[in-house]
């Protein structure tokens, strides 16, 4: 690594810090909390009522009494193409901005005690694995996993500003890391991670704990630029593929001129973030492998009951953008939650809009 890229590097970690302070009633943080999988997780990692956004609301202790679509399991896993959970809402026609703190794990395999990620709700997922993260993306339905039609959705990871997680108390793990083995028997906790949801589309990414530069390539300060810059990809509707790939420049390191810069996203204060200083690029992607959903998501439930809205409102104490024709906007919210993706072209108005993180 050069010394340049080191520097930039250190740079975002030490923002990163600045960034987030803990509840003082609950000063550890989620990233620091360890338990072995299953016998060393606690009924609730976050049980603290004292704290200001109160005590966890679901719980980690997962199994098939829990496994139902009223399921509270804040235990998720990010496995394989078949076999990997997102953070939605437990109610439906809500926003991420408004229950960033409440998600519970929908996932995609009956076996870890959470609800299910309806049948036809994936309309396409690439999987790719790099030396050093796994990553997903793809579209889905997600009025089917509770979201409002209308919600471009925010950041969940393990952090949050009071460093309690966003769910808070919510754990993830793995069996797929070169550093397992290929035991599938076995998972590792993933301590760093992003998951954006939101504008009918997803980004999820799980750093192994054994890899390099874990903290940066799985960065959490970032949220308003979405899954274009956090997680590029070049997931397609209709395509269901797994790829191996290139591990990613770390977002916000970029170069011009030949040095080395670092871009930091600015204050939501500020307003609309209009431009950004370079173009994400997918790293390079070899070897992939197509399926057909059908033979992948087997097991999952028929929907029913699904009520859903165009008017759901943006996140609490937030300003909400209407869709454009470029694509859909992005709502953000005085809590955390904020912009899922955004373009590199600003619109006439001056706000970026088209989820390119999407093909």
């Amino acid at each position: 690594m050069s010394h340049s890229t080191l520097s930039a590097f250190l740079a975002v970690a030490a923002a990163s810090l600045v960034l987030a302070q803990p509840d003082p009633a609950d000063p550890t943080p989620l990233y620091s909390k360890h338990y072995a999988y299953p016998s060393g997780i606690p009924y609730q990692v976050d049980p603290v009522t004292s704290a200001i956004r109160g005590p966890q609301v679901g719980y980690n202790i997962c199994n098939s009494t829990t496994e139902n679509q009223q399921s509270m399991c804040q235990t998720s896993f990010v496995n394989h193409i078949d076999d990997f959970c997102l953070w939605s809402a437990p109610k439906p026609n809500s926003t991420i901005g408004d229950t960033e703190g409440e998600e519970v794990a929908w996932c995609t395999k009956p076996g870890h005690g959470t609800r299910l990620i309806p049948a036809g709700a994936l309309k396409g997922v690439q999987y790719i694995k790099t030396p050093d993260y796994i990553q997903i993306a793809g579209f889905i339905d997600q009025t089917l996993i509770n979201l409002a039609a209308d919600d471009y959705g925010g950041e969940l990871d393990p952090h949050g500003a009071d460093l309690r997680g966003n769910p808070i108390g919510g754990l993830l793990y793995s069996n797929s890391f070169p550093s397992n083995g290929g035991n599938n028997n076995s998972y590792q906790q993933v301590s760093d991670w992003t998951n954006f949801m939101g504008g009918m589309g997803f980004c999820f990414k799980a750093c192994d704990p054994n890899g390099h530069n874990q903290g940066q390539y799985c960065q959490n300060i970032y949220d308003r630029l979405g899954c274009a810059y956090n997680v590029p990809n070049n997931a397609k509707n209709g395509t269901f593929e797994v790829c191996e790939g290139d591990d990613m420049t770390p977002v916000g390191i970029y170069t011009s001129g030949g040095a080395t810069l670092t871009y930091f996203q600015p204050p939501e204060s500020l307003g609309p973030i209009t431009t950004v200083p370079y173009t994400p690029t997918p790293p390079a992607s070899s070897n992939c492998v197509t399926y057909h959903s059908t033979d992948l998501y087997t097991s999952l439930p028929t929907p029913t009951g699904v009520t859903t809205s165009g008017g759901a409102s943006g996140a609490s104490g937030s300003a909400t953008r209407t869709a454009t024709a470029g694509g859909p906007s992005s709502s953000s919210s005085s809590n955390g939650a904020s912009a899922v993706g955004i373009s590199t072209v600003a619109t006439i108005a001056g706000a970026m809009f088209a989820m390119i993180f999407l093909s």
